[in-house]
């Protein structure tokens, strides 16, 4: 019985990760039923939730040992799902739909460079520096989008703002396919010593999460999605000033 018993818990360690994934990939399809209908805010929020249960997941099966390349291949299918589809029928929906062919063809190559995202980090998981993601992480382009339909849910009517959103569905996707580096943040060590000014930012964060939770996730996004190639231009300025 005791072993029976021990047996029992193991098989519900792998399966508790596998649930995780499967309500992002819930998350995601009812996301994308939801723009369909025109309720882009219900829409939106459904992606976010499907972001942390994605974050959930993995940490969840290292914490239990309950790792698998089954369960590796299964999160980046409902990914896919939820962080590439989802989101490329929102923007289309959302404020892309008359542009016509113009509209579906820019949220198709959002889905595009989501897999091709996906199935790079898929192959390189044992060879990049842990400290940085080659490419902007499909969660957070998905996250980016997401979080400019919150912050403002009705249709967009604007041919000015269609246009805006169109030119930044473009540039998310080449920023998930390109080799520009983003800090993932994983080496960072909450209980070092931290530097005084650290404490005030924080504090502040989180009275504008309190305050406009849909603005502070709109400026982490957008900040993390501009970080890479503001980054790289820094970079590649001080070595023309080296040289």
């Amino acid at each position: 019985m005791p072993g029976l018993t021990r047996e029992r818990l193991s098989r519900g360690l792998f399966i508790l990760p596998t649930l995780f994934t499967v309500g992002n990939l819930f998350c995601g399809y009812l996301s994308i039923w939801c723009s369909i209908r025109g309720t882009f805010e219900i829409a939106a929020i459904l992606i976010v939730a499907a972001a942390v249960l994605d974050g959930l997941d993995g940490r969840i099966a290292r914490l239990t040992h309950s790792t698998s390349e089954f369960g590796e291949e299964y999160d980046s299918l409902a990914d896919l799902v939820s962080f590439g589809v989802a989101p490329a029928v929102l923007a289309y929906s959302w404020g892309l739909v008359d542009f016509h062919r113009l509209g579906w063809m820019a949220s198709f190559l959002f889905v595009v460079c989501g897999s091709m995202r996906l199935a790079r980090f898929n192959i390189q998981t044992h060879v990049v520096d842990k400290r940085y993601f080659v490419g902007l992480p499909i969660p957070m382009a998905a996250g980016t989008l997401a979080a400019i339909v919150l912050a403002t849910p009705e249709r967009l009517v604007s041919r000015i703002w269609m246009g805006v959103l169109l030119a930044l569905t473009v540039v998310l996707s080449y920023l998930m396919i390109s080799t520009i580096r983003y800090r993932s943040f994983k080496e960072l060590d909450l209980r070092r010593k931290r530097p005084a000014w650290i404490l005030p930012v924080i504090a502040l964060f989180f009275a504008i999460v309190a305050f406009r939770p849909e603005v502070a996730l709109l400026c982490v996004t957008v900040a993390f999605a501009a970080s890479g190639p503001i980054a790289k231009l820094v970079g590649l300025f001080r070595r023309r000033e080296a040289s």
